[in-house]
């Protein structure tokens, strides 16, 4: 794993995420990772305390972190919430729209093609969590 790329402002957040079993066990704990299958729906009694969710990515192709991340991003969560694991280039700009605003890939990816990644499609066809208005409504009001 290389250094996360933090699209953020804020201050890094330096405690290590623990498992999500590890985060339900212990009262103080402030960042959790949550593996591939782990339902997130179970921390959002806790968003509040939580300034880092980290959402594993094992292989491309496993998509379940993008609900993940839409259904944390929906019900409020504004902290740090970083894809870790297999991210690919190809990869950012949908997970930016689902609410990832941090990435910490297997392989290094470079921040400024990541950056162009992000800006390459003006319009949008799905309404996520970026709040960005989708071309049909654009066209049909």
């Amino acid at each position: 794993m290389v250094d996360p790329i933090r699209l953020r402002d804020d201050e890094v957040h330096e405690e290590p995420a623990v498992s999500l079993d590890s985060f339900l066990d212990q009262s103080n704990a402030t960042a959790v990772r949550i593996e591939a299958g782990e339902d997130a729906r179970i921390l959002l009694p806790f968003l509040d305390r939580l300034s880092l969710i980290e959402i594993d990515f094992p292989a491309f192709g496993d998509g379940r972190g993008y609900s993940a991340a839409q259904i944390l991003r929906e019900s409020g969560y504004t902290g740090e919430l970083r894809a870790s694991g297999d991210v690919l280039l190809d990869q950012v700009s949908h997970m930016r729209r689902c609410g990832f605003d941090a990435f910490a890939p297997d392989s290094p990816i470079n921040p400024k093609l990541m950056e162009e990644a992000i800006q390459r499609y003006e319009h949008v066809y799905q309404a996520t969590s970026d709040q960005r208005t989708p071309i049909w409504r654009l066209r049909h009001g």
